[in-house]
């Protein structure tokens, strides 16, 4: 194996680690990194990876970025949350993110959007924990796709080099 080749291989794993990582912490791009991780590795002279498969994966990767920035949206709108509870989620994710503490950061929308509900209308407790359900499960759906995206993603890339 060529220097180049282990450095390209590292590369693509590094990115796959950080990709992983960023499908749960918000603010990093996970599943085009893992697809960054899977183009680096197509390089590698002993790579069967195919440009069909890079594309269709960038497409994938398009998609479901699309798909998780509306599903939260729609969730709270499924719930009958307010904008309030809209903006509270997402400030309890990067609140959460913030923390470094992994529970917050999945706890963060539930709070979050719990918090924008009572500010909006602090008599309806039971409307605000509504819609911090919704928006957690809003959450966690769109963490879910994003996961198994990247894991698609990089079994196609390690049974193309393995």
């Amino acid at each position: 194996m060529t220097v180049i080749n282990i450095a390209l291989i590292i590369a693509a794993i590094l990115l796959f680690i950080i990709g992983i990582i960023g499908c749960i912490i918000p603010g990093l791009p996970g599943t085009p990194l893992c697809w960054a991780g899977m183009l680096v590795s197509s390089f590698v002279s002993f790579s069967s990876l195919s440009w069909t498969y890079i594309i269709i994966c960038a497409a994938g990767c398009i998609a479901v970025e699309i798909i998780n920035n509306l599903v939260p949206s729609y969730f709270t709108k499924k719930s009958g949350g307010t904008k309030a509870g809209s903006w509270g989620s997402t400030i309890g994710v990067f609140a959460g993110m913030l923390t470094g503490q992994i529970i917050l950061i999945f706890l963060g929308p539930f709070i979050g959007a719990f918090i924008g509900e009572m500010i909006h209308d602090s008599t309806d407790i039971k409307k605000a924990f509504h819609s911090a359900c919704y928006s957690f499960l809003g959450f966690i759906t769109g963490t879910g796709l994003r996961l198994v995206a990247a894991a698609v993603i990089v079994v196609i890339a390690a049974h193309a080099l393995f």
